[in-house]
């Protein structure tokens, strides 16, 4: 049985609702609240929610009329007469009654349930926790931070039988919220991070509100908590409700279950030491902050709760990454980069925010646009001189502030900056011009309206835009390391504009996620990372001699496959005084049966020699190319790759006395033979999205959207011709959307009249005549049946819905050359969730 598949006449029950209209057959297996968002139209029940901002009965009819048949509702729409075939749940309220299918929902499930809520961390302690335990079972958890009294529901939902555990978490602005939640996610363990200040406006006190969150934990067996947060201790010693919960309590300062005793940061590492159970255990996480370091031992507390043996909550501690934000970076004017961080104003998200923006090492100067706080529940004074301590601390140039609170305080702030009242008065008074070789983070409550700036500072170049989501690259990237043993190294090939993705954007996230190598074509790839920021080492994998300068210069390694490279390396260090200072790293291909480039076994004694003559040399790795990783009928011939590069990897290693790098494997390689890991692998075409296989293509995320808009409708009679060489013929009156990407954008001309296809409001449009240099023309006619396309909808070539892999299916070419075939005249723009 499907668990989340329900007829109506169940949910009229569940709700308590009023049955109106035509009886569908089909089950709801879909919740929808956004009607952009619709995907299955004929399994999905509209709920139709009322607030503040919107009303979702005004989107009845236009979702009815794209085929959805099911709504709950507050309110029968005026137009029911022209559905005669809709079915209505009409209720009093539709939230609560999305709350009440939900919670319903949750009741057919006997699996862990882990409830979090807490002021700060919530959405990381989830995160880590998945990371952490996730091998071991099939975790659901809030997409995102979806812990609102929408967010929640539209989570506890996606619960099917195959989870065997969840983890919620959940937030509250005011009081009566968290024991609805609680009845949606209804807990059976609960981690209290820590209380705070956000959202003070509403509650009395610390202690009320702690209070209210405790309400989650109503029916928990179990309950994680700091022990060194007295309001929450207090609260727990004195609620009733909690008294026969058992609590695990952490603390540095008092006895508890596990006793922190000593914190010791390094550059990029802490080290957690504590007592459990009588016994000295420690733990060592890659972050520094002590947000982190508190996150980390809520996770610590868990796992030890939950029976995990010590040295395996170390080894993953160990390997925790950071939780992608929702950022988006874009190319501005005047050679600016801008990242728009204008969906929340809370002080806790502004310092990661400016983390990004100095990740990216784009540009020197680094300005803030920055909208007052609100709801902080903090005094204004201490909270604006903390903010200016933040910027000041993190190297901001300038800070332009748009609010009454933040003009206010202006003495405040001791960097350049400019101050006014509300986003209107800046776009008049300031000269937006002025903006040029620089760095800019747009943050600001909602309410502030920052895409007004937005819009004004993006450099609009072109409707085609290619967007990469961060987000998912970072997933792939994490999925790839969960393969590999603690001690392998990952190399991540960002050549070619990292596949056509950027490049020091890509260069910059993957140093933040501490990557251990990133590998370049060509020397010039390499500078323009160095010039960017990037700090990471450089392999130059086809080094010209032109280029030696430059990777002597640049501290770039270059691989080496030819004696003529050697030659060409010994006379660049002769020349640059410099390298004699430092032995300069290189690597050595061979070549194990592909016949590109590389080193044969015959050649191997001359190169020892050669490498043994020169003490300025120093061999970082050795490694080599699978000719078939991907293709099952060449397994043979590539285990005899792998056997014949151990064995030369056996001579160069009693040659050279030294320890150096072995790698071989692709990304398909890295699934497909893990016996062959070694110390290092290469992570190329995988880390952006395209699996080796449909299985490993389901633990993927797409990475890449190539988008662009209809720049016009045109209506044609059945006979014309459209395009060049009069190609196109219309076989009916046709609508034709002309759309602005063409063959110089990277849109393969083989894709004209009808090979391939774009889609507009998740439907297909075929291609209709020949694909032109900047122009494609697609027929929308069944598309517009229901309503008529407009100019500006929005058009995919490939994303989500319709991968790169399957455009290069349907074109009978590799992902490798579309990805890589994205013009630069197309913007890249970049997405954190």
């Amino acid at each position: 049985m499907i668990m989340n598949s329900y007829s109506l006449e169940e949910l009229a029950e569940i709700t308590n609702g009023n049955f109106l209209g035509n009886k569908n057959t089909i089950p709801v297996r879909e919740l929808l609240i956004d009607s952009r968002q619709l995907t299955q139209p004929d399994v999905t029940l509209f709920v139709a929610l009322v607030t503040d901002r919107n009303d979702g009965h005004r989107f009845v009819s236009e979702l009815f009329e794209k085929g959805v048949k099911n709504f709950l509702v507050s309110q029968m729409p005026d137009a029911r007469s022209q559905m005669p075939d809709a079915g209505f749940l009409l209720v009093k309220d539709t939230l609560t009654a999305l709350q009440a299918i939900s919670a319903h929902h949750r009741s057919r499930f006997k699996i862990p349930v882990i409830g979090i809520t807490g002021s700060n961390g919530k959405t990381i302690v989830k995160e880590w926790l998945y990371q952490l335990m996730s091998r071991e079972k099939k975790i659901i958890r809030n997409p995102k931070s979806y812990n609102s009294q929408i967010g929640v529901p539209l989570s506890v939902w996606n619960m099917e039988q195959e989870y065997e555990l969840a983890i919620f978490e959940a937030g509250i602005s005011m009081p009566g919220e968290m024991e609805k939640l609680e009845a949606i996610i209804r807990p059976t363990i609960g981690i209290f991070t820590n209380i705070g200040h956000a959202h003070d406006e509403n509650f009395n006190d610390l202690a009320g509100k702690t209070e209210e969150k405790l309400k989650l934990f109503r029916n928990v067996s179990t309950l994680v908590y700091c022990r060194d947060y007295q309001v929450i201790h207090e609260s727990l010693m004195k609620t009733s409700y909690l008294m026969r919960v058992r609590k695990f309590a952490w603390s540095k300062k008092e006895e508890a279950d596990l006793f922190i005793t000593g914190i010791e940061k390094n550059e990029h590492l802490t080290a957690i030491r504590a007592i459990f159970d009588k016994n000295e255990i420690e733990i060592i996480i890659p972050f520094t902050d002590d947000a982190s370091i508190e996150n980390a031992i809520h996770c610590w507390s868990l796992m030890l709760l939950s029976g995990y043996d010590q040295e395996t909550i170390k080894l993953r501690m160990m390997g925790l990454t950071p939780i992608a934000m929702r950022l988006e970076l874009r190319d501005a004017i005047n050679r600016c980069s801008l990242i728009n961080d204008s969906y929340n104003s809370d002080i806790n998200s502004l310092g990661i925010a400016i983390d990004f923006l100095n990740q990216q090492k784009q540009h020197e100067k680094k300005s803030v646009i920055l909208s007052d706080i609100l709801q902080s529940g903090q005094d204004k004074d201490e909270l604006y001189s903390e903010i200016a301590g933040i910027l000041a601390g993190k190297g901001i140039n300038r800070l332009i502030g748009i609010g009454k609170d933040i003009s206010l305080r202006a003495a405040k702030f001791p960097m350049e900056k400019h101050f006014f009242e509300s986003t209107d008065q800046f776009l008049r008074q300031f000269p937006v011009s002025s903006f040029h070789d620089e760095s800019i983070l747009l943050k600001g409550a909602r309410i502030f309206e920052f895409e007004k700036i937005s819009n004004i500072l993006q450099q609009k170049i072109h409707e085609t835009v290619l967007e990469v989501n961060l987000d998912a690259l970072v997933h792939n990237l994490n999925y790839y390391r969960s393969l590999l043993d603690p001690g392998t190294k990952t190399m991540v090939m960002v050549k070619a504009l990292s596949y056509g993705s950027g490049s020091f954007e890509i260069a910059s996230l993957l140093q933040f996620h501490h990557v251990d190598y990133l590998a370049v074509a060509f020397a010039d790839e390499g500078t323009e990372l160095r010039k960017a920021g990037i700090s990471l080492p450089v392999m130059v994998m086809n080094p010209e001699e032109e280029g030696f300068s430059h990777l002597l210069d640049f501290n770039l390694e270059p691989g080496i496959y030819s004696f003529r490279l050697l030659h060409l390396l010994g006379e660049s260090v002769s020349g640059n005084n410099r390298s004699l200072n430092q032995p300069v790293k290189i690597h050595i291909k061979i070549d194990t049966g592909m016949h590109r480039l590389g080193f044969e076994r015959k050649d191997i004694p001359a190169l020892l020699d050669w490498i043994a003559a020169r003490p300025f040399v120093a061999v970082q790795s050795v490694y080599s190319h699978l000719a078939a990783s991907e293709d099952p009928a060449e397994d043979d011939f590539t285990r005899l790759q792998i056997q014949e590069f151990r064995e030369i990897c056996g001579m160069m290693a009693a040659g050279i006395k030294k320890p150096f790098l072995r790698h071989i494997l692709n990304s398909a390689g890295i699934t497909r033979f893990p016996e062959a890991r070694m110390d290092m692998v290469r992570l190329g075409i995988g880390l952006y999205g395209v699996g080796s296989s449909t299985k490993e293509q389901m633990l993927l995320r797409n990475v890449s959207t190539l988008k662009s808009s209809i720049a016009q409708v045109k209506h044609i009679k059945a006979g014309d011709t459209i395009g060049y060489n009069r190609k196109g013929i219309a076989h009916r009156d046709s609508t034709i959307a002309i759309i602005p990407v063409g063959y110089a954008d990277g849109l393969n001309r083989r894709l004209g009249n009808g090979l391939g296809k774009v889609f507009i409001r998740g439907k297909t449009a075929p291609f209709i005549g020949n694909i032109c240099m900047d122009f494609c023309m697609a027929d929308i006619t069944d598309i517009e049946k229901m309503n008529p396309v407009t100019e500006a909808e929005e058009v995919i070539i490939f994303g989500d819905s319709y991968p790169v892999y399957k455009l290069a299916a349907d074109l009978g070419t590799i992902p490798y050359e579309i990805l890589t075939g994205i013009s630069g005249r197309v913007k890249r723009v970049y997405f954190h969730e």
